[in-house]
């Protein structure tokens, strides 16, 4: 049977650019989404590719699917690619607390369920991988941007984490996928959540946060594609030792130098706490 992929959040974006290159590469891709009978029509007829209902904030439907999937690969699968998340764009003073539990009821709780409900097919794999996309913002912390790069940190911290002890114990590599601006619909998502709940709200945050989107659009002028994103992540799961965390443009690369500089992958930095705590 040929290797098997399965993604959270693989309706649009990075996630639909990886499940279409993976299957044009012979994986056999399960791609989640909330809606399968639209993504089915869309993308049915792309070979090794099928669609399954993955919401991330329902483990019930999670233990569902990654249950059906095991019955059709023998109990196994080789690579989880957690990539379902939302932006979100708000001063946390100006945050209400439903808004900040949605961000992190779908960008760590979501992430912790996925892994949760797969990790069974992913050990009865024998050597696996767990990728998560995260964010030059899950390293940097960016104004107005706290309550979403706090979801990242989280993220950030979960699978580092995990990764001191997943190979030695389960055979499990761990990788943090960190783009910076990707051209999807990722950005105009977060200016339309904006104006979703209120807009730029007239209060004493709004000088600096017109200022922040203004220099954003500067600075992500020519975005990365979802598809080159696509092509690390196949890189990525070929290359024999795995980083923990990976960069996916030259220009995210520098936008997070100062903090990775001496570590850039954070192999080195892992492996020590490893060897510290674990002896190993």
């Amino acid at each position: 049977m040929s290797k098997t992929i399965a993604i959270t959040g693989a309706s649009a974006g990075i996630g639909l650019a990886t499940a279409l290159l993976f299957a044009k590469n012979g994986w056999t891709v399960f791609a989640g989404t909330r809606n399968v009978e639209r993504d089915q029509a869309a993308y049915g007829q792309v070979a090794n590719l099928s669609w399954h209902e993955m919401e991330v904030t329902d483990p019930a439907s999670l233990e569902r699917t990654f249950g059906e999937i095991g019955q059709q690969t023998g109990g196994k699968l080789d690579v989880l690619f957690c990539n379902a998340g939302f932006g979100y764009l708000r001063a946390l003073g100006q945050a209400p607390m439903e808004e900040i539990k949605d961000v992190f009821d779908t960008n760590v709780y979501g992430v912790m369920h996925t892994i949760k409900s797969a990790l069974p097919l992913l050990r009865e794999a024998g050597a696996a991988h767990i990728i998560a996309t995260s964010s030059v913002g899950g390293l940097v912390g960016q104004p107005f941007n706290e309550v979403y790069c706090a979801s990242k940190f989280a993220v950030e911290g979960l699978l580092e984490s995990m990764a001191t002890y997943y190979k030695p114990l389960f055979n499990i590599d761990i990788t943090l996928l960190e783009p910076g601006a990707i051209a999807t619909n990722f950005n105009q998502t977060v200016l339309k959540q904006i104006g979703s709940t209120g807009g730029i709200l007239e209060d004493e945050y709004k000088t600096l946060i017109d200022a922040y989107i203004a220099n954003f659009s500067k600075r992500a002028s020519v975005p990365q594609t979802s598809e080159s994103v696509a092509e690390v992540v196949l890189d990525l799961v070929k290359q024999e030792v795995k980083p923990l965390r990976v960069r996916t443009s030259e220009a995210a690369e520098r936008f997070v130098s100062f903090k990775t500089r001496n570590d850039p992958t954070g192999l080195e930095g892992m492996l020590n706490t490893r060897k510290l705590h674990l002896g190993l």
